[in-house]
């Protein structure tokens, strides 16, 4: 790490940001087969409409991710139909679910309110490397045992 003042070397520096712009690409459809996944589960199935609703952008937007998704194979979509996730987006959704309540527990762990909690793991949850989730999780095992 670079002590203030000084800069880190740039290709150390260099593979930081890329890791970030990687996570920035996956961040859309992580987002959005999860909350498919969640639909589904709420209320049967997911449409274009709740989609446009729940991420508050215009369906014209929403099509276009879909469609996205689908040249990616994660998810299954006809027109004027319900939304289904592949097994490999019901794969990813899963994931990211497991990703967003180790967050969310970490956070609250740390004595974040819930709201905040869960306002912030949407961020977090598509830009923490495993190595560090593993010790979100670890962590608040621990506390949880020295309660």
């Amino acid at each position: 790490m670079a002590s203030r003042g000084q800069l880190a070397d740039p290709k150390k520096q260099a593979s930081w940001f890329e890791r970030v712009r990687q996570a920035h690409q996956t961040e859309t459809a992580e987002d959005y087969v999860e909350l498919i996944a969640d639909l589904i589960e709420a209320n049967g199935e997911a449409r274009i409409v709740d989609l446009a609703k729940r991420f508050g952008v215009s369906q014209a937007t929403v099509n276009k991710v879909i469609a996205r998704l689908k040249r990616e194979g994660l998810v299954i979509a006809q027109p004027y139909r319900s939304l289904f996730l592949t097994k490999e987006g019901k794969a990813l959704a899963q994931s990211c679910k497991e990703r967003h309540i180790i967050i969310v527990e970490f956070l609250k762990s740390l004595g974040v309110s819930e709201k905040i909690a869960e306002m912030d793991a949407e961020g977090l949850e598509h830009h923490v490397s495993q190595e560090t989730l593993k010790a979100f999780q670890d962590f608040t095992k621990s506390r949880r045992k020295g309660h």
